[in-house]
């Protein structure tokens, strides 16, 4: 396996995608590259280094042995331990950027990838928004070192575009209610209903990570994927990435109940004109599928609350969209409780004065 370290031709310092500009920037002499000039740099001699595989000692929660990988950073050489997902992080020492190019290549090679919009100043501001929206937050939320603790990383998504015939029989009721004098009449008519199509549908995505949190990676969902570009290993530099760890096989029988359920939505929404409709019947036959494995941007917080609770955070790193469960500082919401309270006792005292 390869480190790669995407070098400045300018000054040897080393390039990060920069989401505001859509261009690979140097942050030493600011001269920035365009995709296209991108790949037809090529990594300086010296910026690719071989690393070895091992297996730890300790086991995983469902007990296989967890594959830890050593690598020596092109820029410093110092030795960095990462588990066997990181496909692209930092340098702990010289904090340069480094891609684990063996961790998205071949059968793991992301087929797309959807580029950061919205870089790190960008994030903590929409974040801090979300935070301050919210009465009921620790003050220690909003501290200097909490926030500097978010992270852009590339998540791995299984993204899935389906063809199927469909047909449906369903049962439709038209009721009409009147009255004549003293006695009210009803009249209930039953329709056959049936409906035959092709139904397409696109961008059915699943999170692709097992050690991350389904809620969170799916909670940030849906991307705008009229910006999914081809993949590129340069797209990662400056941000962390994870490796998929899940087939597509694994999710196979979940996205084909999602996608009849779909399909029936969408075969029931063409029923118009009825009180009511009842389906009886809907069979959709699969003609085509198509997956795509494909790498998503995703801004992350984490907060350690002081019952020990760690709380986790996403952000959506194309719109902003922030998803997570907020810690609650039960003294705010006490002391508000009593303020309320004094209120209602004395606005209560001051009208039984007055009466």
């Amino acid at each position: 396996m390869a480190v790669v370290s995407y070098k400045c031709p300018n000054c040897g310092g080393e390039l990060m995608f920069d989401p505001k500009i859509q261009k690979y920037k140097c942050e030493y002499c600011f001269s920035d590259f365009s995709q296209e000039e991108l790949e037809a740099l090529k990594p300086e001699e010296g910026s690719e280094e071989k690393v070895e595989s091992y297996k730890e000692n300790s086991e995983k929660e469902n007990g296989e042995a967890e594959e830890a990988v050593v690598y020596h950073c092109p820029s410093c050489g110092a030795e960095i331990v990462t588990d066997e997902t990181t496909a692209a992080t930092f340098c702990y020492y010289c904090h340069n950027p480094v891609v684990l190019s063996g961790r998205v290549s071949g059968e793991f090679l992301p087929d797309k990838i959807i580029p950061f919009s919205i870089d790190k100043k960008q994030a903590t501001e929409k974040f801090l928004e979300y935070v301050h929206s919210k009465k009921f937050v620790p003050k220690a939320f909003f501290n200097k070192q909490q926030i500097e603790k978010i992270s852009g990383v590339y998540f791995p998504y299984w993204m899935v575009d389906m063809d199927m015939e469909g047909s449906m029989q369903a049962e439709g009721r038209n009721l009409r209610v009147w009255r004549s004098g003293d006695t009210e009449y009803t009249e209930t008519k039953v329709y056959r209903v049936e409906r035959e199509g092709d139904v397409h549908l696109e961008d059915i995505t699943k999170n692709a990570l097992k050690k991350s949190n389904a809620q969170l990676a799916e909670g940030v969902l849906p991307y705008d994927v009229s910006k999914v570009q081809k993949f590129h290993m340069g797209f990662l530099s400056g941000f962390l990435a994870e490796k998929r760890d899940i087939n597509r096989e694994e999710l196979s029988a979940q996205v084909q109940q999602e996608a009849h359920e779909y399909g029936e939505k969408i075969l029931r929404g063409t029923v118009k004109g009825y009180s009511s409709v009842s389906v009886k019947n809907c069979h959709l036959n699969q003609k085509q599928e198509n997956w795509d494995y494909i790498m998503l941007p995703v801004w992350t917080v984490t907060y350690k609350g002081r019952n020990g609770k760690m709380y986790y955070y996403s952000m959506n790193g194309q719109d902003g969209k922030v998803y997570g469960e907020l810690p609650i500082d039960y003294k705010k919401v006490w002391t508000l409780g009593g303020i309320i309270s004094a209120i209602v006792l004395i606005l209560g005292l001051i009208g039984g004065y007055l009466l």
